[in-house]
């Protein structure tokens, strides 16, 4: 597999860093379904703890995306979090400048919540959805209602998505918060070379910045 793609969305930066670890340590795995629970399946990963992995990349000290709430919060088993971190070098490339491999317990997972529950999300994400609320009207009781406790004690980040072509909510973790709690080993600064397993990461990868709402 080429350490060099050609990026094609938006997101081809972090489709480049999964598709180069489902090639390098899993097998060459291809997901059954985009919405399928984990991304890399514990029987997919023979050799690296036989649990499930879910890859993410980020900008260089911005948060970590990490999908919908629910089914962030509903995790209950231990899992593997890869987590890619890159910096634009040049207008059309970007390189790997920080690279952590971190096992989460289901523990140590729940504690990131605080004293949200799955109600809390549930409200949050039904007036996310309800459709009798204008943009503007959803927007603005979404914004009320996580800017109050238990959202606001919570480290997990809710991230409600709204607007003429989704109404989603989606979560993220701040990047001192993911080396705080989930990686209080690793240093954040830059790595002279970022690896998983040993294996260093293609050092860059043809990748223009991301245009919001890019036709």
């Amino acid at each position: 597999m080429s350490v060099q793609l050609v990026a094609l969305e938006v997101q081809s930066h972090g489709l480049q860093f999964e598709h180069w670890l489902r090639a390098t340590f899993f097998g060459e795995y291809q997901p059954e379904s985009l919405t399928q629970k984990w991304d890399i399946p514990a029987s997919a990963n023979p050799d690296h703890g036989r649990v499930p992995v879910n890859p993410k990349v980020a900008k260089y000290r911005t948060p970590i995306g990490l999908g919908d709430a629910l089914r962030q919060f509903d995790i209950d088993e231990r899992f593997m979090l890869i987590a890619g971190f890159w910096e634009q070098v040049t207008p059309k490339t970007k390189c790997w400048t920080n690279v952590q491999v971190v096992i989460i317990e289901p523990d140590a997972w729940r504690k990131l919540w605080g004293g949200v529950t799955r109600a809390d999300l549930e409200k949050l994400d039904a007036i996310i959805k309800d459709k009798s609320l204008s943009l503007a009207e959803a927007r603005e009781r979404a914004k009320e209602m996580k800017s109050r406790p238990p959202f606001t004690e919570a480290v997990i980040q809710v991230n409600p998505k709204i607007d003429g072509n989704q109404r989603r909510l989606q979560c993220s973790l701040r990047f001192d918060d993911f080396f705080k709690h989930l990686a209080p080993a690793a240093s954040p600064e830059p790595q002279k070379q970022p690896e998983v397993f040993g294996v260093p990461v293609p050092a860059s990868f043809e990748s223009a910045p991301r245009k919001v709402n890019a036709p």
